[in-house]
């Protein structure tokens, strides 16, 4: 069941036992899934050597180990997220307070759209964080390129009006100019 918030973005919401977010993941790809069975086989012979050597349930290590490795692959596929921690753009993660807006650009002919995000006046980015390189469809000082058959841009515009801070803008840009998105519910 859903708990809403009295001031929106103040907090976490959750839903059926999960954190409310936004999140846009990268395809599936063949690394991701080497990386994935790496992962489960390691624990499997963890698990196996820790029962043998030590004669303890090799269960406990598997089941001790699972969340780590969702959350590990979860992570790593994450192309854009925001949640009540604030924005990630792919490893790097910006406060609430340092984002003005978020920005939505889908080139013509393009498969990925791009989202990136105004920074408050005086905001920089996270020491060491590197952005990819500038692209000419987006204005905005940090962005990631999402498959757009991943994107959704009303989903995006609902869930920032459950739990997103009210200062958080959304706009569209086209070559012809910047609009607001749909309007956000409060």
């Amino acid at each position: 069941m859903s708990q809403g918030n009295p001031i929106p973005g103040t907090q976490p919401t959750r839903r059926g036992g999960r954190w409310e977010r936004y999140r846009v993941a990268h395809p599936f790809s063949a690394q991701d899934q080497a990386g994935l069975w790496g992962a489960i086989v390691g624990v499997v012979a963890l698990a196996l050597l820790l029962g043998w050597a030590l004669d303890m349930k090799g269960g406990a290590v598997i089941v001790l180990a699972t969340p780590f490795i969702i959350s590990w692959f979860e992570k790593r596929r994450t192309a854009f997220q925001f949640d009540a921690a604030g924005a990630r753009f792919g490893q790097v993660l910006l406060p609430w307070t340092d984002v003005t807006q978020f920005v939505v650009a889908t080139p013509p002919n393009a498969p990925h759209a791009l989202i990136g995000a105004r920074l408050r006046p005086g905001a920089t980015l996270p020491a060491g964080a590197t952005g990819p390189s500038p692209d000419p469809a987006m204005p905005a000082p940090i962005h990631v390129a999402v498959p757009r058959s991943k994107f959704d841009l009303a989903k995006m515009v609902r869930k920032a009006g459950k739990y997103a801070p009210p200062h958080i803008e959304i706009v569209v840009a086209e070559p012809s100019g910047e609009r607001a998105a749909a309007q956000r519910d409060r």
